[in-house]
């Protein structure tokens, strides 16, 4: 009587741990559908970004394959959604001249960005005794002599969307904001002196997004 009894316990033990397995997977099931629904609805757009302007406080080429450079820029970005939010995070700017990363890696601190909210940074990017390629070394002493050169203002970091309580997981951000940028100490093209052999100038670039 002992063994059946023993058996009897077993399989009721057995049955309770699969309906609880199941009603659990049900759950998640439908979580996750609920989640999807709620996703497709509100379609999440993706941030906007511009390049608003740059100050350029060193920019040199001082061997034909040396460089470094001192440039600070503000950088607008928006949330075009009504009511998904987005977590910025790990976030980092650097420039790029024909394919070429040109500067260190800045950091962008982290930050939540609420229904339409707008945030604007202004990271410095810069770099000392660069190593560049020897075909890029010419090109920017040339661009330098013909007062200004196309730079990529990149940025790679990772998102994540909020929904109501609900909060994704990472996503995979990048930005490029490709401009003109004039060089110069002296204010030409609409530039404003800001410093000893500095000048500002505003670029208003609409930049490139993928997520």
């Amino acid at each position: 009587m002992s063994d059946k009894k023993c058996s009897h316990h077993k399989s009721k033990k057995k049955k309770l741990i699969r309906r609880c397995c199941a009603g659990f997977l049900i759950f998640l099931f439908l979580a996750l559908l609920t989640i999807l629904i709620v996703w497709a609805i509100l379609q999440p757009k993706k941030p906007r970004f511009i390049l608003q302007d740059t100050t350029i406080f060193t920019f040199n080429v001082s061997a034909p394959n040396i460089f470094s450079t001192s440039i600070q820029t503000t950088i607008y970005a928006r949330n075009p959604n009504s009511k998904i939010g987005i977590y910025y995070d790990n976030m980092d700017i650097y420039a790029m001249y024909h394919n070429q990363q040109i500067t260190y890696y800045t950091q962008i601190p982290p930050v939540y960005q609420g229904h339409k909210d707008v945030n604007i940074w202004s990271p410095f990017v810069y770099g000392n005794n660069i190593p560049i390629a020897p075909y890029n070394g010419p090109g920017l002493s040339e661009d330098q002599q013909n007062g200004g050169v196309w730079l990529d203002f990149k940025i790679d970091g990772r998102v994540k969307w909020k929904v109501g309580s609900v909060t994704t997981g990472h996503y995979h951000l990048h930005v490029t904001c490709s401009a003109y940028v004039p060089l110069g100490d002296r204010p030409g093209y609409g530039g404003i002196m800001v410093g000893n052999n500095a000048v500002k100038y505003q670029l208003a670039r609409d930049c490139s997004v993928s997520v």
